[in-house]
């Protein structure tokens, strides 16, 4: 695969494992509304090649959040959208932000880093009450709207917790999806942070990934959080693309 389509492909993977709770396919264009949910949730996947006619498709996404009483974003990666979107976005006054690092790596690096089966992370295969309230309490957002986001993954997905006695310090949940693992919902409490836990809760995601015939590993981060992106460069994730948003003022 050309780096644009593996951006594409990963990009769509990822949307998958947030699904929006109402979606809009218009030729290749994923345009998704998830009220309730962290707003990148439902934003615009403009990945279908707009064949000339890219202001009226920026129109006809404009008309389907004015539709739900939402303001239009659009994610844009180089290389996986259309030439000119981003300058045309510009030219209609929407404001560029969120600066955001693709970055993948391959299970058995992570692995290197720190071994799986850790006594201390548990695994299932569905969100526990433990396991939403550790990401909740960092995170924060709609707790209702979250459960059901959650609810609406169809790909196989594992739910890590980093426990000490009967306390979750961390958190994070990975999903499969041909051959590749998406990690999401990293989550460490604060009183935990700088102690492994985080580490601990990747390797066991890597094990399970492995163990669901995925080779490689792939997250997004976002470039101002520094702990987090020294974290993924210590345990082998370099990035393959940097992306942002753009809103509609």
């Amino acid at each position: 695969m050309s780096g644009s389509e593996t951006v594409r492909g990963l990009q769509e993977r990822a949307a998958r494992a947030l699904p929006a709770e109402h979606i809009k396919d218009v030729d290749g264009w994923w345009l998704r509304h998830a009220p309730g949910c962290a707003w990148w949730v439902g934003t615009v996947l403009p990945h279908g090649n707009a064949r000339g006619e890219l202001l009226s498709r920026v129109v006809g996404a404009e008309e389907f959040y004015a539709g739900h009483g939402a303001a239009p974003r659009f994610q844009i990666s180089p290389g996986a959208c259309p030439e000119g979107l981003d300058t045309v976005l510009q030219e209609r006054g929407y404001r560029r932000q969120s600066l955001v690092s693709l970055q993948v790596v391959p299970i058995a690096r992570v692995l290197e880093q720190s071994p799986a089966g850790s006594p201390r992370v548990r695994l299932d295969d569905r969100p526990t009450r433990a396991w939403f309230e550790t990401w909740h309490a960092v995170h924060g957002g709609d707790s209702r709207s979250e459960w059901d986001l959650l609810g609406r993954v169809e790909q196989p997905s594992a739910y890590a917790c980093a426990v000490i006695g009967d306390d979750v310090l961390a958190v994070g949940r990975a999903v499969a999806d041909t051959g590749w693992a998406g990690v999401f919902g990293m989550a460490t409490l604060p009183e935990a942070r700088g102690k492994g836990a985080a580490r601990d809760v990747l390797a066991a995601l890597a094990g399970w990934a492995g163990a669901h015939q995925a080779g490689r590993m792939y997250l997004q981060v976002e470039r101002d959080n520094i702990p987090a992106l020294r974290l993924y460069q210590r345990m082998g994730f370099t990035e393959i693309c940097g992306y942002h948003y753009r809103t509609a003022r």
